[in-house]
C-alpha cells in the first residue's frame, strides 16, 4: 500500500488532540486526526464525556487561533470569581471564605466552562469546515516508526501514513507513548472524582466554588441555565470506598449529601447529569518527545482536577508546538524544534505537577490540627495582597 504524507498527525481525538487538529489545519498545515472511538457529541448518549472544561484566558487565545472560540463562547460561562471556602471544622460548615476576583489582575474572566461532550460537537463541526484536516473517528493508531526523517504511522484501517510531526495526545494511557518506549511515573491518591451536573435554586453569579473538607475537594462550576433553572457542573473527590458509596446512593439520598458537602452555598442540589467515577492520579512522561514526535496532552502529563490546570496545561504544550511549527515550518518535527519544545514545556509542566499534588494532598487532611492549619494558610496567603495576586497569576500562567 502506498505510504500517505502528511505534516501532521495527531494521534486521539479528545478534546486537546481535536484542537490541535484545528488550530495546526488552520495554520495551513496538512494534518490528519485519528482516534479509535467515535466522538460522543450528545449529553444524552451513552459513554458521553459528562465532565466540564474551564478554558482559562492563555487558552482562548489558542481556540482563536484555531478559529473555535467563536463557535464555543456563545455555549459558554465565564468564571469572574473562584471562591475557596473551607469547611474543615468539626462541622461540615463554611468556616472560612475568601474570593480570588479576576478585576484585581485583568480586564477578562478567569476563563469560560463548557461541557466536554459539546466541545467534541463544535470541535468536529469545525474540523469539517477546514481543507487540510481530515478527521477519521473510529481509526486507532496501530504501529509506529519514529525515524530521524519521520515518523512512519499504521492505522487500524490499513493506511500507512508518513508524518513530519506526530503529536500523541492518546490519552493516560497513551499507545504511542508505550510504542516508542517512553516510561511515565504515576502516583495514585486512592481517591476518585463523582462528575455530574446539578441545577440549583441560587444564582452562581460566575462564581467557581471549591469547598475543602477531607477526601479531597469539592468543586461547584457555573454552567449556562439549563431549562431555565441555574447550574453547574460538580466534581467531587473522595477516597475510593466513600466515592463508591456515594455513586451507588440512590438519587434523593445522594442529592441531600451533596447539599451538605456544598455547605448549602448555593441551595438545594438536584441531579442533572448521570454520576460518573473518574480515578485520580498524576502522572509525568519520562520524555515529552521522541523524533518527529511530541507528547502533548494526558500522554505527558496527568494531575488532579483542580485549579482548572489540566486540560489548560494541555493546550499550552499545543500552543508551544504552534508557535515553533509556525516560526519555522521548514522545521516542522526536527530534532531542534523538538528540542526546544521539550525544553520550553519541562519547567511548567514539573511546576504544576508539583503544585496540583501538594494542594491534592492538603485537600485530603482529615486530622483536625492538619485541617486548621490548612485554614490558616489559607487565611494568610488571601491576606497579602502581592501573594494573592501571585497565585492568581500563576494559576493562569501569566508572569
Amino acid at each position: 500500500m502506498t505510504r500517505e504524507s502528511f505534516d501532521i498527525l495527531v494521534s486521539g481525538g479528545g478534546v486537546a488532540g481535536l484542537a490541535a487538529a484545528a488550530a495546526f489545519g488552520q495554520a495551513g498545515f496538512r494534518t490528519l486526526c485519528v482516534d479509535p472511538a467515535p466522538p460522543v457529541t450528545s449529553e444524552s448518549a451513552a459513554g458521553a464525556d459528562l465532565r466540564t472544561t474551564a478554558f482559562l484566558q492563555p487558552s482562548v487565545a489558542l481556540l482563536e487561533r484555531a478559529g473555535l472560540w467563536a463557535r464555543l463562547s456563545p455555549e459558554a460561562s465565564a468564571l469572574q470569581v473562584m471562591r475557596i471556602v473551607d469547611a474543615g471544622g468539626p462541622e461540615p460548615v463554611a468556616r472560612l471564605i475568601r474570593d480570588f476576583d479576576a478585576a484585581d489582575i485583568s480586564d477578562a474572566p478567569f476563563g469560560w466552562n463548557l461541557p466536554n461532550w459539546l466541545l467534541r460537537r463544535e470541535m468536529v463541526a469545525h474540523l469539517a469546515t477546514i481543507s487540510t484536516v481530515e478527521f477519521c473517528p473510529g481509526v486507532a493508531t496501530t504501529a509506529v516508526l519514529a525515524r530521524e526523517d519521520a515518523a512512519l504511522v499504521t492505522l487500524s484501517n490499513g493506511r500507512q501514513i508518513r508524518a513530519k510531526l506526530l503529536i500523541a495526545a492518546d490519552g493516560r494511557d497513551s499507545f504511542v507513548r508505550h510504542a516508542l518506549g517512553i516510561a511515565a511515573t504515576r502516583t495514585s491518591y486512592g481517591q476518585k472524582a463523582l462528575v455530574f451536573s446539578v441545577t440549583h435554586d441560587l444564582a452562581h453569579e460566575n462564581v467557581s466554588t471549591e469547598i475543602h473538607r477531607s477526601g479531597g475537594p469539592f468543586t461547584l462550576v457555573p454552567l449556562p441555565a439549563r431549562e431555565g433553572q441555574h447550574a453547574s457542573s460538580v466534581v467531587w473527590m473522595e477516597r475510593g470506598p466513600e466515592a463508591a458509596r456515594l455513586a451507588a446512593l440512590p438519587e434523593a439520598a445522594f442529592e441531600a449529601e451533596a447539599f451538605t458537602r456544598s455547605c448549602g452555598i448555593l441551595g438545594a442540589l438536584k441531579l442533572a447529569t448521570p454520576r460518573l467515577l473518574w480515578p485520580i492520579i498524576t502522572q509525568k512522561a519520562a520524555e515529552f518527545t521522541a523524533p518527529h514526535t511530541a507528547l502533548i496532552a494526558e500522554a505527558a502529563h496527568v494531575v488532579p482536577p483542580i485549579g482548572a490546570q489540566g486540560l489548560n496545561m494541555s493546550l499550552s504544550d499545543v500552543a508551544s508546538l504552534l508557535d515553533l511549527a509556525e516560526a519555522a515550518p521548514e522545521a516542522l518535527g526536527s530534532a531542534a524544534m523538538l528540542e526546544t519544545y521539550a525544553r520550553a514545556r519541562a519547567g511548567d509542566i514539573a511546576l504544576r505537577v508539583q503544585g496540583i499534588d501538594l494542594l491534592n494532598r492538603a485537600s485530603m487532611l482529615a486530622p483536625q490540627p492538619l485541617r486548621d492549619l490548612r485554614a490558616g494558610a489559607l487565611g494568610l496567603f488571601y491576606g497579602i495582597a502581592p501573594v494573592r495576586k501571585a497565585l492568581m497569576k500563576a494559576g493562569l500562567g501569566l508572569r
